[in-house]
């Protein structure tokens, strides 16, 4: 995924402390570096890919996987998902975000971009034990309808001053491999001030910004009746000086073509969640934005909107989607619309751009983080292989994730997680899923009539 595209068919790198020292050709590498080397590993006809970049995942609604299904967005987040994260405690999100974790490492993640929970210490607990990459998020919201009441008495200067302290103990920590970014979780919960004071101070910090934009027609209407514009969120955001390179805009479903190109013209990223989309708030428009140049990556987000972490699931409905869009929007077939290559570029080097990485992460190139995926071919699910780059996106599964390294360090090495007991892991998420449920109050419908 280098700016070459190169594909090595015998290929190998050298891999010292946690940086890529050479890449090339077996037979190079194995004369220039064998005498050397601590351990000579042969893949034998594996694909060796940057791991994936999951650039938007809540990690803290892992427990609360199968809460919310089939329901409007508003009843999602009102009844579901806020009663639910606001009786979380820090240990919950821990266990929370191993869980989450899990699953990303074993669909071949090696980054990813929390999208905003309420305990970032906890998380950091979790991805430093994990061994993962993470740019870690505080959601935070000072306005709106349907708060809980432990989260509406928190005012602007709680919001920011709580992300400030965050950074300071939590930045570049885990040998540099968290890093803490500010968080906005929508504008329809977002006062002005806390919009522009999350700018001022992420842009001193020379941090990231994560905020959901743009997500459903409901917010760009009460964008419009409430800050009094004929537009709705990117434009708005756009006149209050919000958009700009460091700014993860996750979704971004209902926008024109003029927004899009604000996106573009301020360098804005998106991060494309297709199977979460699909779900809630609709068909996004992945093919106009990259035809502008934006960067666009793929996400999961949470379990609760999604039931699956799967990057490699999102990279096969990525594609599908956006080719059945430009069929259902034109009145003809594209069967062109992101094909493969593109994808994959989304999956890795995009995602590095995403969160601001790209000089570490997202290629296998020299002087560049070890964060590597290994795949197995040899399984029913990709076999024959007549176009390689072809298989890793239509035909790939997770159980094709062999072995996953993150910093120079097997965080999955053979299927077999390297950092934690799963099962001990299982057991704690069961009891710590009900405890919540039963604090929060929220009882779930019976559909099947269970005697």
């Amino acid at each position: 995924m280098d700016s070459d595209s190169r594909v090595f068919r015998n290929g190998a790198l050298v891999i010292a402390g946690d940086r890529i020292e050479a890449v090339g050709r077996s037979l190079d590498i194995l004369r220039d570096f064998s005498h050397r080397a601590d351990e000579i590993i042969d893949l034998a006809g594996r694909f060796l890919l940057p791991g994936f970049i999951n650039t938007h995942v809540h990690t803290s609604q892992q427990l609360a996987r199968g809460i919310a299904d089939d329901v409007d967005l508003m009843t999602w987040l009102h009844e579901r998902i806020w009663p639910y994260e606001s009786n979380m405690t820090e240990e919950d999100s821990y266990i929370s975000t191993l869980l989450c974790g899990i699953e990303l490492i074993r669909t071949g993640v090696t980054c990813f971009a929390e999208a905003g929970g309420q305990h970032v210490s906890g998380m950091a607990r979790a991805v430093k034990l994990l061994g993962l990459r993470a740019c870690l998020t505080q959601s935070t919201m000072d306005s709106g309808q349907g708060l809980p009441a432990n989260w509406s008495a928190l005012s602007t200067d709680d919001c920011i001053q709580s992300q400030i302290e965050l950074y300071k103990k939590h930045h570049n920590t885990a040998d540099g491999r968290i890093k803490v970014w500010f968080g906005l979780r929508q504008i329809m919960n977002a006062t002005d001030r806390l919009l522009t004071e999350t700018k001022k101070v992420a842009q001193e910090l020379k941090t990231g910004i994560h905020m959901h934009v743009a997500e459903i027609p409901y917010e760009n209407e009460l964008v419009m009746d409430t800050r009094q514009v004929d537009h709705g969120t990117v434009s708005y955001l756009e006149t209050i000086g919000l958009l700009g390179s460091n700014l993860l805009a996750a979704h971004s479903v209902w926008v024109d073509k003029d927004e899009i190109g604000l996106l573009a013209k301020a360098d804005v990223k998106v991060s494309h969640c297709p199977a979460a989309a699909m779900r809630m708030l609709g068909f996004c428009p992945i093919k106009e934005m990259l035809d502008l140049g934006v960067c666009v990556s793929l996400g999961t987000d949470g379990a609760p909107s999604n039931n699956r972490m799967s990057i490699v699931d999102e990279m096969y409905l990525a594609s599908l989607i956006n080719k059945g869009r430009e069929a259902y929007i034109k009145g003809t077939t594209n069967p062109t619309a992101l094909p493969a290559e593109v994808v994959l570029k989304m999956a890795t080097i995009n995602g590095a751009k995403s969160v601001l990485l790209d000089n570490e992460i997202g290629s296998i190139e020299i002087g560049k983080k070890a964060d590597m995926v290994i795949i197995n071919p040899f399984s029913w699910s990709m076999l024959p292989l007549h176009d390689s780059i072809s298989n890793l996106v239509y035909c790939m599964r997770t159980e094709n994730i062999e072995s996953v390294m993150c910093n120079g360090q097997w965080i999955l090495k053979d299927k077999k997680i390297t950092n934690l007991d799963e099962e001990e892991i299982f057991s704690l998420a069961m009891k710590a899923s009900s405890d919540i449920l039963r604090r929060a109050g929220i009882s779930l419908p019976d559909r099947f009539n269970c005697l």
